[in-house]
């Protein structure tokens, strides 16, 4: 896609090379493929991609995004080399070919001034850094949540974004399944009355400081240790770390992982009071629940269910994971992850005739994908903005702090600074170690 620079786009180089050619009547040939057939956009009419980090989660969101035949994969980043091939391996059989480039520094693939995109799928320390290095490399971004390991770095990449002019989109597909969308309707239309209640789904809050036993760290081209770990504080190698066992270690997780699924309910919750531009104004923990509540009245309560897995008390469990939960006035709707949805009065169920029993499941990225893609192409805001990030996930985070500190905390977000409390506001960010701050 053509970048918003005074310099000639790779679409305009493209095009002028083609038209040359013409002029001269050169005997070159082009595959069928590049002229767009086979109902193919042509080469020069494709969104250009490059992921980086490929483990389970980036590989399930590329199976989505390789559907689209307006956007093709051409790199893919990791500091494993066992995960660099096997991402090529999946681009080049899904397009027939051996094209797909490899990297072990991102910084080489943001190099490239063929790439327009990024799909960034690293753990969660490096999501914020290298969406903001992206951006400022011009390029647009599809990042996996949570976005930013801390308040301060979800603000540094909106701001980053807000001032680049490039499209983000967080990886908070369920904004773009029509089950979700469709609850969030009732809440917003009156259906329900007036909204006094929303219920967001999270995992039991757990923080782990301890250290795995140091290994022989491999060689860099194998597993590159110091990348890897990036701006998170340094420790010795152990190979639980790669194979996703850096999960629930504070140097490495957001939000005591509250934000895990938080980064999904918790937004949800947010658009369904009409709060993207906000957030709530107090946090405090309680049991088994965060309560939080909104200027305007309204009460969030951020469940903490344990297990994704298993029975939920309180909500109807034939409905999957991440359950959200609206309550008005005059009635409630409830939905999840495997696309049920239910609903009281029953009435209300005639609002509801074009999703209920299609069971369409909250996991699938693939219109949330093509949501990301078409705004590259028009330069719109997707679903899932940095600016709707920004506030979902410091209400996140916010939440996650009043867990930490056992104690209720009052918040203004506006400032988005938390109110006489010098240690919540100590918390907002953590020190990067060098060279890997931005």
């Amino acid at each position: 896609m053509p970048k918003k620079t005074g310099k000639l786009s790779r679409r305009d180089v493209l095009k002028g090379s083609t038209a040359a050619g013409a002029a001269m009547a050169l005997p070159w040939l082009v595959p069928a493929t590049a002229l767009g057939a086979e109902s193919k956009p042509a080469a020069s009419e494709r969104i250009a991609l490059g992921v980086i980090g490929i483990g389970p989660r980036a590989t399930y969101d590329l199976g989505g995004i390789l559907k689209q035949p307006d956007c093709q994969c051409l790199a893919i980043c990791d500091v494993q080399a066992s995960r660099r091939e096997a991402g090529k391996r999946l681009v080049d059989q899904h397009y027939g070919n051996q094209d797909c480039k490899l990297y072990r520094d991102f910084r080489e693939l943001l190099a490239r001034g063929d790439i327009d995109a990024v799909l960034v799928a690293t753990g969660d320390r490096w999501h914020a850094p290298a969406s903001i290095l992206a951006a400022r490399a011009g390029k647009d971004i599809y990042s996996e949540k949570p976005c930013g390991l801390t308040i301060g770095l979800c603000q540094a990449l909106d701001d980053t974004i807000q001032k680049t002019g490039r499209v983000f989109q967080a990886g908070t597909q369920r904004r773009s399944v029509a089950n979700f969308q469709a609850a969030v309707r009732l809440a917003q239309g009156g259906k329900l009355g007036k909204i006094r209640k929303l219920m967001a789904s999270v995992y039991t809050p757990s923080i782990e400081t301890s250290w795995l036993p140091g290994e022989p760290t491999p060689p860099r081209e194998v597993i590159d240790w110091d990348l890897w770990l990036g701006p998170a504080p340094w420790r010795p190698y152990n190979h639980r770390y790669v194979e996703g066992g850096w999960r629930g270690y504070w140097d490495f997780d957001s939000g005591a992982r509250l934000l895990d699924w938080g980064a999904h309910t918790v937004d949800l919750c947010q658009w369904a009071n009409g709060a993207d531009d906000t957030g709530p104004v107090e946090f405090e923990a309680s049991g088994k629940t965060i309560n939080a509540r909104y200027a305007n009245g309204v009460e969030l309560v951020i469940d903490c269910l344990g297990t994704p897995f298993g029975q939920r008390p309180g909500w109807v469990q034939s409905l999957g994971t991440c359950p959200v939960r609206f309550v008005g006035e005059e009635g409630w709707v409830e939905t999840g992850d495997n696309g049920g949805i239910e609903v009281q009065p029953e009435s209300l169920k005639e609002e509801l005739k074009d999703v209920i029993g299609k069971r369409l499941v909250g996991l699938d990225v693939s219109t949330h994908a093509r949501n990301f893609l078409d705004c590259v192409k028009s330069r719109q805001k997707p679903a899932a903005n940095s600016r709707v990030m920004r506030h979902s996930h410091i209400a996140c985070h916010a939440a996650a702090l009043a867990w930490l500190l056992k104690r209720k905390l009052r918040f203004d977000p506006a400032q988005e600074k938390f109110i006489a409390d010098d240690e919540a506001n100590g918390l907002r960010i953590r020190p990067a170690r060098a060279p890997w701050a931005v």
